[in-house]
């Protein structure tokens, strides 16, 4: 029988298993408390424990036990709607502290990653102001992370582009976590990660373990929820673009499942708003575990998207509609990741397989003025990337306090691209109209030890890991990307720590630009192409003062290495990817150079006066080195990343009755851009194959727009019924209605038939020029979005 814990006349139920981390084996005779109360009960001889009667609301557990350290879990939301079930892992302590005292922090951190780690809780997910449940748009709150007017997703870390981040879903690589997704980088405008499933995030914006490979500014670790063990459970919210659906429960015995269903009505919202495009998405998401024995357990985790974006010709009346219809195409994506994860537990650690597979296809379709016949075609795009992985990771423990983890990792790729599409390059129109293909074995070994030192006090971990593929040459020899990494952590003294972290870190250039071919059908990239390198240092002081809150100040310098340089705009790679389409598919060499470098200041406190307030502001700088010779004499040129200032202060509060009210407030530098070329964009034969204007790369990011901010609030009401749970939600993003610049439009000049004006008709086609004009734009509008979740 469970030992339980009642605590009053509620009907909140948390039913858990403390378990050694190291072989899966119950602890028994634990102490598990609700954090911050004097709640507790004791695990029994198979470390099960059991609350009942909990207020419903989030909280932690703090769990301990002799020869354990002491753990607090990441945030529960407990409801009268259902059984929670948890299982807490605890790991062996290595000695008796004497001279250093460690209090149990809900700031967890581990010994490979000391900096540049942030825990993010499913109450930060689910009631973040302006939020909307999308873990892309969260992150943005946390130090180093830059947001942008446009409200995309593109994830910008320390500097860093949107393509240099790498996705774990629990402990699968999936290729992007956004509908719409920039096909080579990883923004889009809205997330494919339904916050239903998710226990908690890592954030690692530096100090990357050495089993998570392929990446130069973050790795976004997802972990999710076990289905529940007794009964059908059902969850479904309307939010402020979609429809979700989910269940979870059981199957059979040792079997749980949780499912689920997302579809947008935005195509609805914008047909009414008369805009000039009608997105539609929809989205699953699934995970399935089966506790096969003691030692055993086994999950098939998938997550999958179908996003159609049309135009919506009839909303024309403007000439700013005009201008969008003019160059942006129709598109149709779908994706999936599909993987089983196994895991096999010893006497002294456990083994871990990780089987998977995704696909991406992507398809664009243009006509110029969208007159939709072949001879006025200009894009026509189709591609696939598909990858098949397996990874192996055994991790170990010994009583010396020493662990260790190593592993090996094997992928074969395929890419294919069916490319029309009519371009400008080097001073004429071409036509881009080939098939690409290719396919590539991957393969990668790795390992990581951590040990305890000096009673406790100083942490040390040393990592290794070295990548390579058959592609080519450059990047067939492990040797190349050998990618060692150190981390350290000393304690000054009772909750004072100095952290450490400097490694080299590579990840492979985008397919799209190992696959592409120019306009004679030859894949010019593919002989010199080489890994992006990055090396990182980052240094930072971290003081606890109590339980509840947190400060820390750290330092960081990325140094960049084999970046792709663009042989047509004469620009590093590093400064694009935040558009839709796709990015990285144009000749390249691997030759660019950058850095970026900065300070971050965080400040937490969970119960500041009642109110829970994270404050975060970052100084960054992202700089370029460019080979073009007009612009060799600036140096060191800002890229498009190159905010400066990100300063973001969030927090929220709870109220008698379920109340609770929650506000975000964001400052953004700002963001550097690139003046038009009105030479070339005025060109008859440029514009009628782009419908775009042409950028001045002769002034590349010599300007900036003017810097950003903005207000968000979110009022909560929740209802804890006898077997339903109801969550009422208003959510207005901008406030205050700020507007800042954003990028103008050139557009032709009209005549009064609507036809376009060309200034010298008599001049040969080729110097012929339509006459333009520039219309201002400024970006930011008051966005209020009304929510309700239901649960029984």
């Amino acid at each position: 029988m469970l030992p339980v814990a009642v605590v009053q006349a509620q009907q909140g139920v948390i039913q858990g298993r403390v378990y050694n981390v190291k072989n899966n084996e119950p602890v028994e005779f634990a102490t598990v408390a609700i954090f911050g109360t004097t709640i507790g009960s004791i695990s029994d001889l198979d470390g099960n424990f059991l609350f009942t009667g909990l207020e419903p609301g989030y909280i932690e557990l703090r769990v301990s036990s002799v020869g354990f350290d002491t753990y607090v879990s990441e945030a529960i939301q407990v409801t009268n709607a259902k059984k929670v079930f948890i299982e807490v892992p605890l790991a062996e302590a290595n000695v008796q502290l004497e001279e250093v005292v460690v209090k149990a922090s809900p700031f967890r951190k581990i010994k490979e990653s000391p900096v540049s780690l942030q825990r993010i809780s499913i109450e930060e997910i689910e009631k973040s102001p302006g939020g909307n449940r999308d873990i892309s748009k969260v992150i943005q709150s946390f130090p180093g992370v830059a947001s942008t007017p446009a409200q995309r997703n593109d994830v910008i870390v320390r500097g860093g582009g949107p393509s240099e981040n790498t996705f774990y879903l629990d402990g699968i690589e999936i290729p992007n976590i956004n509908h719409f997704a920039t096909q080579g980088a990883s923004g889009g405008p809205v997330g494919i990660i339904n916050a239903d499933f998710l226990r908690e995030v890592n954030l690692y914006t530096g100090a990357f373990p050495a089993n998570k490979g392929n990446a130069l500014s973050s790795v976004i670790d997802l972990n999710q929820v076990d289905g529940n063990q007794e009964k059908l459970n059902f969850r479904g919210a309307v939010g402020a673009s979609d429809l979700a659906l989910t269940l979870n429960g059981p199957i059979g015995k040792n079997t749980t499942y949780i499912l689920s269903y997302r579809r947008s009505y935005l195509q609805f919202l914008f047909q009414l708003l008369e805009l000039p495009f009608l997105p539609k998405y929809n989205d699953y998401q699934f995970k399935v575990k089966t506790r096969l024995n003691e030692k055993s357990e086994i999950s098939l985790i998938s997550i999958g998207s179908y996003d159609n974006n049309n135009l919506n010709l009839a909303a024309n009346e403007t000439e700013e509609q005009q201008f969008i219809l003019g160059y942006i195409p129709e598109s149709f994506q779908w994706s999936y990741a599909i993987g089983a994860v196994y895991k096999h537990y010893r006497e002294k650690g456990y083994g871990t397989w990780v089987l998977s597979r995704n696909y991406l296809h992507n398809e664009a379709l243009k006509y110029q003025d969208n007159i939709m016949q072949d001879n006025f075609k200009t894009l026509d795009y189709n591609s696939d990337e598909i990858e098949n992985k397996f990874r192996y990771e055994n991790t170990s423990s010994y009583n010396n306090g020493l662990r260790v983890n190593y592993g090996v990792n094997l992928e074969y790729a395929k890419f294919y691209a069916s490319t029309f599409n009519k371009v400008y390059l080097a001073g004429e129109p071409v036509t881009l109209n080939n098939e690409s293909f290719f396919d590539m074995f991957s393969w990668g070994v790795f390992g990581q030890a951590s040990r305890d030192f000096l009673s406790d006090r100083l942490v040390l971990s040393l990592g290794l890991r070295a990548d390579a593929n058959n592609f080519n040459d450059q990047m067939s020899n492990l040797v190349n990307q050998l990618s060692p990494r150190l981390s350290a952590s000393y304690q000054l003294t009772t909750g004072w720590y100095l952290n450490f972290n400097t490694g080299r870190f590579y990840q492979l250039p985008p397919y799209t630009t190992m696959g592409y071919k120019n306009e004679e059908g030859v894949m010019v990239n593919k002989s010199d192409l080489t890994y992006i390198r990055s090396d990182h240092v980052v240094a930072g002081l971290e003081w606890l003062p109590n339980s509840e809150s947190k400060i820390s100040l750290e330092g960081f310098y990325k140094k960049y290495s084999n970046y792709p340089f663009s042989l047509v705009d004469s620009i590093s790679l590093a400064s694009k990817g935040a558009d839709f389409g796709l990015y990285g598919n144009e000749p390249v060499a691997s030759v660019a150079e950058g850095r970026a470098f900065g300070a971050e200041f965080l400040y937490r406190n969970r119960d500041l006066f009642g109110t829970n307030l994270t404050i975060s502001y970052t100084l960054v700088r992202s700089e370029t080195l460019t080979s073009k010779e007009s612009l060799k004499p600036l140096g060191w040129i800002p890229t498009t990343w190159d905010n400066i200032h990100l300063l973001n202060i969030y927090g929220f509060r709870k109220f008698k009755g379920n109340w609770q009210v929650g506000f975000k407030w964001r400052f953004v530098g700002g963001q550097p851009y690139t003046p038009y070329d009105y030479t070339t964009s005025s060109l008859v034969q440029y514009w009628d194959v782009t419908n775009f204007p042409a950028l001045d790369y002769n002034q590349f990011n010599q300007l900036r727009y003017d810097s950003f901010h903005q207000l968000d609030l979110r009022v909560d009401k929740e209802w804890f019924l006898s077997r339903i749970t109801l969550n009422l939600y208003v959510d207005v993003q901008n406030v205050y209605n700020y507007k800042t610049t954003g990028s103008t439009y050139l557009v032709q000049e009209l005549d009064a038939e609507g036809t376009p004006i060309i200034e010298n008709p008599s001049d040969p086609v080729e110097l012929q020029r339509y006459r333009m004009k520039e219309l201002e734009s400024a970006v930011g509008t008051v966005l209020p979005t009304v929510g309700i979740i239901i649960e029984f």
